[in-house]
């Protein structure tokens, strides 16, 4: 009952929130207008937030997010809910469209809604949160009580990489198993186990914990079979956690395709929701770009023509999403040579120009990948791509190197805004990129993509190595 009523509260703060920052936007919006108050649940914002509550707590329900694991998950959890919260806007607007009933509501009022509502939403979230995070100990009645089995090593491991009260988990019990005799037959092996695995049922039954975690390495299948036989004769959630693969594959999940059901240890990059907003987000923010753009763009070209014969586009080959070939646009920056050899640039390049200096500085250089996100071959955000020569010879040489191209490349990212740019001397320069690229990857939100673009043009590290 403590932890449904957890979840309860978690559901009701989100729609006080909701409606609480709506009716206060509703309030400003009438005092600064000199209007009469409508009477409660007529105005413009609440109309506009009973929708969005709908949709977000029954989103959240479906996913289980407001169960106590999900939110003491904190980062996770509040990438979620902005995510959310814009879908959910998404959705207010085709209904609203749908039903002609957005021609009745006002404007301002609906994008303060949208303004206010999301920051309302995450800070109660994160008090949330901090409040959970402080009740849950290894003591208190809301955390799991939970039962570990399995050979030393592997309980020393569990508790080396987890921390238990943050997880929300109580240990009330360790069932060690003995390792086996490599000289052993089966039968002695099956006889020791079992013996092993009756006391280890008899401490159970007496302790009932809530979960049992079988943490047997995989490649032991005889005992895992064992241990299961044993455990679901007893009233607690059995689970397998193979330490190291669970250590490398945190999210692991148990997935369905068709009928067929297996273990998965990644996801899509990017699901169709998701790839329909930063699709979105990127189309308008580039074409809104390059309009704005349009007169450095032409005193770029200007300058770049007096300064060195050559054409004013650099136009190179490079592997995009799901590696196939594409020409990424560049401000010519580099004196016009002959030969097809690619040769990286470095600090004091002779080859390049005065003008091309000041472009690669101030990153003015890359701006014609506008072109290159309009055309769908690039994000604003993602790996950035290296020519084709580097693609080959790192991905023999870095381990998963090759993943950064299940998402589109990106004009800046995640490794660029931390200096980690210009030219790569050794593997240990390349492994540091593609420690960042792949930590985008699996972090990917909207606000982190704004976070970036942002940090891109304001922080002094996005400007680090660029020569």
């Amino acid at each position: 009952m403590f932890r449904l009523g957890i979840s309860g509260a978690a559901a009701a703060a989100d729609l006080a929130t909701i409606l609480g920052s709506a009716y206060a936007v509703d309030l400003v919006y009438c005092y600064a207008y000199g209007r009469p108050m409508l009477p409660v649940g007529t105005g413009t914002g609440l109309q506009i937030a009973a929708l969005l509550s709908l949709i977000i707590l029954l989103t959240n329900m479906v996913r289980d997010d407001y169960s106590i694991e999900s939110q003491i998950a904190r980062g996770p959890y509040l990438r979620r809910t902005a995510t959310l919260w814009l879908l959910a806007w998404v959705a207010a607007l085709v209904v609203g469209f749908a039903t002609k009933a957005s021609n009745d509501l006002s404007r301002i009022v609906s994008l303060g809604v949208f303004l206010t509502g999301l920051p309302t939403l995450l800070l109660v979230r994160i008090g949330m949160v901090t409040l959970l995070r402080r009740g849950i100990t290894r003591a208190s009645a809301s955390a799991n009580r939970v039962h570990l089995v399995g050979y030393d090593e592997d309980i020393a491991r569990f508790h080396a990489h987890n921390d238990t009260a943050e997880l929300g988990l109580r240990i009330i019990g360790t069932s060690f198993l003995r390792m086996p005799d490599p000289e052993a037959d089966e039968l002695s092996r099956a006889a020791q186990v079992g013996e092993d695995l009756d006391l280890a049922v008899s401490v159970v039954r007496f302790l009932q914990p809530d979960d049992i975690f079988i943490l047997v390495p995989w490649t032991d299948a005889a005992d895992i079979e064992r241990c299961i036989d044993a455990f679901l004769r007893v009233p607690a959630a059995l689970h397998l956690r193979p330490g190291q693969m669970m250590e490398r594959f945190p999210d692991l999940q148990v997935g369905r395709v068709g009928r067929l059901s297996g273990i998965r240890i990644g996801r899509k990059p990017l699901q169709a929701g998701e790839i329909f907003l930063k699709r979105t987000m990127d189309l308008g923010l580039s074409l809104l770009a390059l309009v704005m753009l349009a007169p450095l763009f032409i005193a770029v070209a200007i300058l770049i023509k007096l300064d060195s014969p050559g054409p004013v586009f650099f136009r190179q080959r490079r592997y995009g999403f799901n590696q196939q070939a594409f020409g990424v646009y560049k401000f010519r920056s580099m004196k016009t040579e002959g030969g097809a050899t690619f040769k990286q640039a470095s600090r004091n390049d002779s080859r390049i120009t005065r003008v091309g200096a000041v472009l690669r500085r101030s990153n003015i250089d890359e701006l014609p990948q506008l072109f290159n996100v309009v055309l769908g071959e690039m994000s604003l955000v993602g790996p950035r791509p290296h020519a084709v020569a580097h693609d080959r010879s790192f991905e023999r040489r870095i381990a998963l190197y090759a993943r950064r191209h299940n998402v589109k490349p990106g004009i800046t990212g995640w490794a660029q805004v931390n200096g980690l740019r210009g030219e790569t001397l050794t593997d240990l320069d390349m492994e540091r990129r593609v420690a960042h690229d792949l930590h985008y990857i699996d972090n990917w939100s909207v606000w982190f993509d704004l976070q970036i673009l942002v940090q891109t043009v304001v922080s002094p590290r996005a400007y680090l190595n660029a020569y």
